[in-house]
């Protein structure tokens, strides 16, 4: 009788291995001994939401320049308007930014979340397409336009663009080299 191993486990087949024998599987750690993917898990449903609530106004073309008396309207404006000319005003290539991450990344959270925590390692490579697509488009560009690109477009106020936007890069880098080699819920970090 011959066992097979499932597709989220590994497969002892080295040297020394017995022929004919199935292959000893190495199974992935309990959700409680792998911490650092219940914490990105909180962060990710965290994005999920922020996603909703920041990137789809711009994407869809509300208006959020001043004050209406809608909370996500509100939210926005309250961020943006001291913080985040380039979220404020968006020129059309910043909006296609916002709508990846609202139609795009939102729905990827929705995915990544439950295979963080249920340890499917065919999660890796679309984490790893995630996390470098997300480092290059927030970390490079947008900071880059935010600091260094015309001054219409450079932040004010650095300290609290940091503290809203480098989570979005921070986390997804973490993400990253947590995925960074195969089968990564067979181990720790």
């Amino acid at each position: 009788m011959t066992a097979s191993a499932g597709p989220d486990q590994v497969t002892d087949s080295g040297p020394g291995r017995t022929p004919g024998r199935a292959p000893n599987p190495v199974p992935n750690l309990a959700l409680g001994r792998r911490r650092i993917d219940i914490v990105l898990a909180v962060v990710f449903t965290a994005f999920t939401i922020t996603s909703i609530i920041s990137d789809l106004l711009p994407t869809v073309g509300v208006n959020f320049s001043h004050p209406t008396g809608n909370f996500f309207v509100d939210s926005n404006y309250w961020y943006a308007h001291d913080a985040d000319p380039l979220f404020m005003h968006p020129p059309d290539w910043m909006r296609i930014v916002t709508g990846l991450s609202a139609f795009g990344y939102m729905p990827f959270y929705l995915v990544l979340v439950p295979a963080l925590l249920t340890g499917r390692n065919w999660i890796q490579l679309p984490a790893v397409i995630y996390a470098t697509m997300i480092v290059t488009l927030t970390g490079i560009v947008v900071f880059g336009v935010e600091f260094f690109g015309e001054p219409a477009t450079r932040t004010h106020n650095p300290v609290k663009f940091l503290l809203f936007n480098l989570p979005y890069v921070l986390l997804p880098l973490i993400l990253l080299i947590r995925m960074r080699k195969p089968l990564p819920f067979t181990r720790r970090f």
